[in-house]
């Protein structure tokens, strides 16, 4: 039979929905006036328990048969006219034909199968045709629209049951994570709590645990600060909080046109499944730190992963690690930090070949590049796999490599060891030719270092050319053990090596790898003289910048104290404004590029600073400067954890801006400027701390910024 029943006193008891579910709930065998009312309260607390994400109505109509203790839960309604229509609908297209049937359970059967029917047919409207979408999910993302009003348009990434902490007192609830806003919603024992924040309005998110909030993750926003705990799995939750956040903040400064991947994929039709929006937010995830920890380029996509060994012949181990695979790359990374990174353009590689299997050497992978070096790769999952995609990616590789005549030239003139890779460019200075003579400016081949100090003997240097003749032996050693050039084994040693600083006759070359600047150089010849052509007699308000600070731009250094250096200069700065206008020309820019110019010709100078502005420093050369005022407040805070005396103190931007190059000797500055090339900002922050660390006591004495700023410039 049927039951239509209300709770008058405010109690919950279920209704019908058509695309509600059928539940179970056992009720008492002959209940009292008392335990009538027990049985829906406990039915309506255990509903919400269970889904908080839907506040249980005042108003159900239950199935129940005679000898049963089970009710059936059939229909729902907010108000008595609601659920008066529901019961209209039974009588007129279901009560009259249970007459028809001779048993209970053939009834119960019908009536089951019968709201399935219509919760199908419901679900059937609203999905797309021909895909079948999870029923859990599916609900769970139409309960969020109606619950917080949200338009067809906005999809749900991915939901988790969780408790919000009203003063001290936990909501347990639904938290909803939408592609732009941060919902929660809770309704429990008459207690109802609704929650809707744009992800653009979120300043802070950390995952932190108190005695107050076990475990929590904490939501900041301009005016409230909301924690959320319970989570079963909290790592996976505040990661994908993380990622939506960054993601709508990304949308909103970036314009259009110029930077790619501004938000996740945007599918033909909608998703069919819990995992689908967020397997293309993991990807991207995948993708940004797989690029960043190998400075790859912008366009590089992660195509796989799997565990391995590789052999390194300069401690002759195999060292256990991660294989990466993308369109252009093989990488790997040690599972130790820092015991190796190896990075293997496919553009280089010659061979690939399944050595033969052993008991010591289970499914080896042979890799041979043009540079005469080899990479043995051992204990792979699926090696047959593994060949036939990057024999794929081999298959579509230019025929003639950009930049490979060049490599070939040199492999020509430079008689390598077999197991040592070629330089990528010459270790020798070029011949001491006039530059009034070449066809070309001579910055178009060298740094202007080289020129200004071609005819200066290293003995007349006195100690600091000892020091880099010593830095030179150094690292020609470290090249005969780990390689020279793009396939060179990284490693603890090679971090040694530049934490002292790189000899100024190998800077350039070493800059251009370790930034991956070199990557996008060779496999774009020519794009850089294009635009120096296109952008020559072309006139904007970032031109008339750049001309404003050329002559600002290290006044004291010879190169450009003339027109050779000031040329250079802008060449290079007119060139990346024209490529990139949404950055155009910032101050502190002139200062990094006339330093980038003095350790490598322009063309290397441009491509570096396309690596330091678009990848390595993001938003930091922009109107802007978000990005420099991000690491600011970051910094800000790392001062207040360690060095909280001095956490009121006003911190220069100029210290990111310029990388140390404009308030710190010149001799230190680019040694700074080696290490953050090799490990990025967070060399940066290093040094500022350490920098403060040392002048605490005086920087305590000052009494205004300009005055801490004079103790520091000492």
């Amino acid at each position: 039979m049927f039951h239509a029943l209300g709770w008058g006193c405010g109690a919950v008891l279920p209704s019908w929905l058509p695309p509600a579910k059928l539940s179970s709930q056992r009720s008492p065998p002959s209940p009292s006036p008392l335990s009538a009312l027990l049985p829906g309260l406990l039915v309506g607390t255990l509903d919400v328990v269970l889904d908080s994400s839907a506040r249980v109505a005042p108003y159900r109509i239950l199935h129940q048969t005679q000898d049963s203790q089970v009710y059936w839960t059939v229909a729902c309604g907010s108000s008595r006219k609601e659920i008066t229509k529901h019961w209209e609908w039974l009588e007129n297209n279901l009560l009259q034909t249970l007459s028809i049937f001779d048993n209970e359970e053939d009834i119960t059967t019908f009536v089951k199968g019968k709201i399935h029917g219509i919760i199908a047919e419901e679900n059937k409207n609203v999905q797309p045709q021909g895909d079948e979408d999870p029923g859990k999910f599916k609900e769970a993302e139409l309960k969020m629209r109606k619950q917080f009003g949200m338009p067809e348009g906005e999809k749900l990434v991915n939901y988790y049951s969780c408790s919000y902490w009203k003063g001290r007192v936990p909501r347990q609830g639904w938290l909803y994570l939408t592609v732009n806003h941060l919902c929660f919603y809770s309704f429990l024992l008459g207690k109802e709590v609704s929650l809707v924040v744009q992800w653009v309005d979120v300043t802070r998110l950390e995952k932190n645990a108190t005695l107050l909030f076990p475990e929590s993750i904490r939501v900041d926003t301009r005016d409230q600060e909301l924690f959320f705990s319970m989570f079963l799995n909290i790592g996976e939750t505040f990661k994908l909080m993380e990622q939506l956040a960054n993601l709508a903040v990304r949308q909103l400064l970036d314009s259009e046109g110029f930077l790619e991947e501004k938000a996740p994929p945007r599918p033909p039709r909608p998703h069919r499944n819990i995992s689908a929006l967020k397997r293309d937010l993991d990807a991207r995830a995948k993708n940004e730190c797989y690029r960043a920890t190998f400075r790859l380029p912008r366009d590089e996509r992660l195509d796989g992963h799997t565990s391995c060994t590789l052999w390194t012949p300069f401690n002759k181990l195999h060292i256990p690690g991660q294989m990466f695979i993308s369109s252009s790359y093989i990488c790997f990374a040690s599972k130790e930090e820092d015991a190796c990174h190896l990075i293997i353009p496919l553009r280089e590689v010659t061979i690939v070949e399944k050595a033969d299997c052993s008991s010591v050497l289970p499914s080896p992978l042979s890799i041979s590049t043009k540079s005469k070096m080899t990479f043995l790769f051992a204990n792979l999952k699926d090696r047959e796999f593994l060949v036939e995609r990057i024999s794929d990616f081999l298959q579509k590789m230019p025929s003639k490599p950009s930049g490979g005549s060049r490599a070939e030239r040199k492999a020509s003139i430079v008689d390598a060891a077999p197991e040592v890779s070629e330089p990528p460019r010459a270790a020798e200075p070029l011949s001491p030719v006039p530059f009034i003579f070449l066809p070309e400016a001579p910055t178009a081949s060298q740094g202007l270092l080289r020129l200004f100090q071609r005819n200066t003997p290293v003995e007349d240097l006195g100690a600091k050319g000892a020091k880099e003749k010593m830095k030179e032996e150094s690292w020609n050693i470290h090249f005969f053990e780990f390689g020279r050039g793009m396939c060179m084994y990284r490693t603890a040693r090679t971090r040694e090596l530049v934490l002292k600083g790189i000899p100024e006759s190998l800077r350039g070359e070493l800059w251009l790898l370790f930034s991956g600047a070199w990557n996008e150089m060779v496999t774009h010849p020519g794009y850089y003289a294009e635009l120096v052509e296109k952008s020559m007699g072309k006139y904007s308000l970032a031109t008339e910048e750049i001309e404003r600070d050329l002559h600002r731009s290290m006044p004291e250094h010879p190169a450009f104290q003339n027109e050779l250096g000031i040329a250079a200069l802008r060449r290079v700065l007119t060139a990346y404004a024209f490529r990139n206008p949404t950055i155009g020309y910032c101050q502190a820019m002139n200062i990094v590029t006339s330093v980038l110019l003095l350790y490598g010709s322009e063309e290397e100078a441009f491509w570096l600073l396309v690596a330091l502005c678009e990848r390595m420093l993001p938003d930091y050369y922009n109107t802007r400067v978000v990005g420099a005022l991000v690491d600011q407040g970051i910094f800000e805070e790392l001062t207040r954890d360690f060095l909280p005396q001095l956490s009121k103190k006003i911190i220069s931007l100029s210290w990111f801006l310029t990388l140390f190059l404009s308030v710190m000797p010149f001799e230190s500055a680019v040694v700074i400027v080696d290490c953050f090339f090799y490990e990025g900002i967070k060399v940066i922050l290093q040094v500022a701390l350490a920098i403060l660390d040392a002048n605490v006591e005086q920087l305590l004495g000052c009494g205004d910024e300009g005055e801490a700023m004079t103790v520091l410039g000492r």
